[in-house]
């Protein structure tokens, strides 16, 4: 099952019209509908926000899951939203990839650099 599916499955169980979620993740009518029929994928706030409406998680939304309440309990929430991402000690204890491959430190800086400078022109 697809996002678009999932989105709109969670919608009609709910009894909501198009109208009535997109005005909940202000969003517009037309976004939703491109959404539901997966002609456009919806970004990540707005995955987000899809997923705390419904309490379920985006694991959930785009497929990788079937069992829709899969999320990170509190304690753990709480530890990933503190962590910062420069610290050298974390990247290396966490391996963190992108498609299958290591990031080295260098890449880990420029991709921090990179979020940092987005969040800057928003």
């Amino acid at each position: 099952m697809n996002i678009g599916s999932r989105i709109s499955q969670l919608r009609e169980k709910r009894g909501w019209t198009q109208e009535e979620l997109s005005s909940s993740l202000g969003i517009s009518r037309a976004a939703l509908s491109h959404y539901e029929k997966n002609r456009r994928e919806p970004d990540s706030e707005t995955l987000t926000k899809v997923a705390d409406l419904f309490n379920v998680s985006i694991d959930y939304l785009v497929g990788r899951t079937d069992n829709p309440h899969i999320t990170l309990d509190e304690g753990v929430r709480s530890f990933t939203d503190q962590l910062e991402l420069s610290e050298v000690e974390l990247l290396d204890k966490f391996s963190l990839t992108i498609d299958g491959r290591k990031l080295t430190p260098e890449e880990a800086r420029r991709f921090i650099a990179f979020i940092r400078a987005e969040r800057a022109m928003n």
